[in-house]
């Protein structure tokens, strides 16, 4: 890792731009969005088996825990994916940017507890603010709603 990569550096600044703009415009249109991400897995699934089948197949990769890799790209990130792509239907771009976040919060975790590796202090102190703050908004945006909503008779 070095400084000082403005590609990098713009490359994670057109990531944000595009993302905060798909948020946007699934937001507007209202439509279901929830399999485009799916169906945009399917070049990476096509690149990976490729990469498979010249580089000696399976045989040439070594994984210690193999069935949590698969777990997780069968289900946890198809499902990870339908659920972002569907919440703009629900919530603000702006909401569904903050549960974006909470992935970067629970990976450490998760391979806290699969791998048994900890995460550093700093991770911990950072995930444990971003948790309170969407608990806190979610709650006001609970309460907020209920206070403004007609009671019905």
């Amino acid at each position: 890792m070095a400084s000082g990569n403005y590609f990098g550096d713009l490359c994670a600044l057109a990531s944000g731009f595009l993302l905060a703009c798909a948020q946007t415009v699934a937001r507007k249109s209202g439509e279901n969005m929830g399999f485009a991400p799916m169906i945009g897995g399917l070049l990476p699934l096509i690149v990976a088996v490729v990469v498979l089948m010249r580089g000696g197949g399976v045989e040439a990769f070594h994984l210690d825990d193999p069935i949590w890799i698969i777990i997780n790209g069968a289900i946890i990130l198809p499902l990870a994916f339908w659920c972002l792509a569907t919440g703009p239907q629900y919530l603000t771009g702006a909401e569904v940017g903050m549960f974006y976040l909470l992935e970067t919060v629970l990976a450490p975790i998760w391979v806290w507890f699969i791998f048994q590796e900890v995460p550093t202090t700093n991770t911990l102190i950072g995930g444990t603010i971003l948790i309170t703050v969407l608990l806190f908004h979610s709650f006001w945006q609970l309460t907020h709603e209920k206070r403004q909503r007609p009671i019905a008779t």
